[in-house]
């Protein structure tokens, strides 16, 4: 019927004409002037759209005959009938919410006719369109956390799990019972059986998530170390070790960069925290599934899983006391170390252990070097020069037009076409950063060292940690806090909490985009914080990677 009008009955509207196209499906009131009545009252439709996006549909459901709500106060006949009992079917959707613009909630749209062959017949049109859709998922895998964010993870599986099931999604949920226990599944896994799944989601944290990329990618993926400056080594062991971090998401087919750590094996690291797992280390299970050929059952060679690819994702369903994805050393690993003792406390433990630790007032020796990026104009400061050249950074950020990244960015989705100059393309990054490195040295006592590809936007930093970074255009954004006076810093920290303001334009504050970046302290004086994680290490390598991961998401909200 694509083009064609059907006069249906739409629930809290009327007689509606509705029309099929080819992305989705529209219908026009026949009498406006009702207005909509009960949509807002029975709380089905956030907001009434005159056109349903197939992208938007996540069920179709023929029901029963039952009543269908019309107009408030109205005694208008609908075919033939007064407002009483029809064929019905609904069309469930995703929307946006009225009091939340940001959030997306689940709604319905109640149609019916006298006829049900036209009910089951526009049912099994609109099921058809929305199979259609290539990037829909069918099998997932699900960890769930049960004790994230004061034992909401499972309390929020429940709530959302009915969607998965009208949505005809099969999964099989597995509750996290230890530290370890998704990296373990998901190292272990056969290839074979990882084809099984369109994606894994997270149901927790920060830290959950975290485990799940490291399973999945220390043992499939493809990028190279991380790059570190000539003469750079590690004390007392050659030795190395690779772990990911995945800061963020992108567009409906979104692609993510990821960053790379490298670090000793040899450094001091709990394994109750550590999420970085060396590919070599034991861990129980059988893990000679993951060699690159694989026999199956009926002895055929079963294709390796590699990242990146474009056909696996990830999801989460944020459910921790933070759910920020972000690495940083200092001041806010020591924030996360000294939270571990007030657990109990819930979320508000971080402002407790905050407060505790910014009285503290402490500073740590460091020298850091990162990658220069020529359009960029990064500046490198000393302890004695950090007053004129980071002046200088300030005036032209400040003449510089931010460009925030939200969903379908312009800046995530380039791509690189002969002829172009832009920054933000990238044609091969890791062959630029191996093939010619240029290092710019940064060195002396920092309060903080954070790096983070994603701004970081949330209810206390309206705009951030970086308001202008974007999740998939190969850079991460390097902070340094060098010591100051605690006033000043107090007044640095307070500007994150003020949407509009720049906390990066302190003179003590260093803000460099780069591909990677190298952190070296003499001693473990403090620890980093890492997706949430406590993550102990002197010396780090560190490096974005483009496109490593595709992401259940539509893209961050402004």
């Amino acid at each position: 019927m694509q083009g064609d009008g059907e006069v249906l009955f739409l629930g809290g509207v009327g007689e509606v004409a509705v029309t099929l196209g080819h992305d989705g499906l529209s219908f026009l009131p026949l009498h406006p002037e009702l207005g909509s009545s009960c949509l807002s009252s029975i709380g089905l439709l956030p907001k009434l759209e005159n056109k349903i996006k197939f992208s938007d549909v996540y069920a179709v459901e023929l029901l029963d005959e039952g009543p269908v709500c019309g107009p408030w106060n109205t005694r208008i006949v609908v075919q033939g009938k007064k407002n009483s009992e029809m064929h019905r079917f609904a069309v469930h959707v995703i929307t946006r919410s009225r009091k939340h613009p940001s959030q997306l909630v689940p709604c319905e749209y109640l149609f019916g006719h006298k006829d049900p062959e036209t009910c089951k017949s526009l049912v099994e049109h609109l099921s058809a369109c929305i199979n259609n859709e290539q990037d829909r998922p069918k099998n997932l895998m699900v960890f769930v956390h049960p004790l994230c964010g004061k034992g909401r993870g499972c309390k929020n599986w429940e709530m959302v799990a009915p969607l998965f099931d009208r949505a005809n999604v099969n999964t099989k949920v597995i509750i996290t019972k230890r530290a370890g226990h998704a990296y373990d599944t998901l190292a272990s896994i056969s290839d074979k059986e990882l084809k099984k799944f369109d994606g894994v989601v997270a149901v927790g944290g920060d830290g959950l998530f975290n485990e799940i990329l490291n399973g999945l990618l220390n043992s499939r993926n493809k990028t190279s170390y991380p790059p570190t400056p000539e003469g750079f080594g590690y004390f007392g062991s050659t030795e190395k070790c690779q772990g990911y971090k995945n800061d963020g998401l992108n567009n409906s087919t979104p692609t993510s960069e990821a960053v790379n750590v490298m670090l000793p094996v040899g450094s001091n690291k709990s394994d109750d925290h550590e999420p970085l797992l060396s590919t070599g280390q034991s861990v129980g299970l059988d893990i000679s599934s993951l060699n690159p050929n694989t026999e199956s059952s009926t002895g055929d060679q079963v294709p390796s899983v590699s990242f990146p690819n474009d056909w696996f994702r990830l999801g989460i369903i944020p459910s921790g006391s933070t759910d920020a994805i972000v690495l940083r050393y200092g001041f806010y690993g020591e924030v996360i170390r000294e939270s571990e003792n007030y657990r109990w406390m819930g979320p508000a433990r971080y402002d407790f252990s905050g407060t505790m630790v910014f009285l503290k007032h402490r500073s740590y020796d460091a020298k850091v070097a990162f990658l220069e990026n020529e359009n960029s104009h990064s500046l490198a400061a000393s302890a004695e020069n950090v007053a004129d050249e980071v002046q200088s950074l300030q005036s032209r950020r400040k003449r510089s037009r931010k460009t925030i990244c939200q969903a379908n960015c312009s800046v995530c989705k380039e791509t690189s076409t002969p002829g172009q100059d832009s920054e933000d393309e990238i044609p091969n990054s890791s062959q630029m950063i191996h093939d010619n490195p240029k290092w710019i040295w940064s060195e002396g006592r920092f309060l903080s060292v954070g790096a983070a590809v994603i701004s970081c936007r949330n209810e206390r930093a309206p705009d951030g940690l970086v308001a202008e970074a974007h999740l998939s255009d190969g850079f991460l954004h390097l902070l340094l806090i060098r010591d100051c006076p605690l006033p000043l810093y107090l007044w640095h920290l307070t500007q994150f909490t003020k949407k509009g303001s720049d906390p990066l334009t302190f003179k003590f504050v260093e803000h460099h985009k780069t591909r990677a970046f190298t952190f070296i302290s003499s001693h473990d004086e403090s620890i980093w914080n890492l997706d949430g994680e406590l993550f102990q290490a002197c010396e780090v390598s560190v490096q974005a990677c483009r496109g490593l991961v595709n992401l259940f998401a539509s893209g961050p909200e402004v």
